[in-house]
């Protein structure tokens, strides 16, 4: 999985990280599921409901908070 950039996760409420859970990887708060698995199957062609039924754990609310912080990050509109 590549290095993703720093995207300021620390001031998202939909993702924490853990040094000693997932390799500190940030993670959809309360789960294991890695943010980058979003974008992983967005770029796969999933769509964010299919991503929702895929990971249970994860909601739709956490997902499009994700995709707005990148966005707002980046200034990259985000489907």
């Amino acid at each position: 999985m590549p290095a993703q950039p720093d995207l300021g996760w620390a001031g998202c409420a939909a993702v924490e990280r853990d040094p000693q859970r997932v390799s500190g990887a940030w993670v959809f708060t309360g789960t294991r599921i890695p943010v980058a698995a979003l974008f992983e199957n967005l770029e796969d062609g999933v769509s964010l409901t299919e991503f929702v039924e895929l990971f249970p754990g994860v909601t739709a609310q956490q997902a499009r908070s994700v995709l707005g912080h990148v966005a707002g990050s980046t200034g990259v509109a985000l489907a």
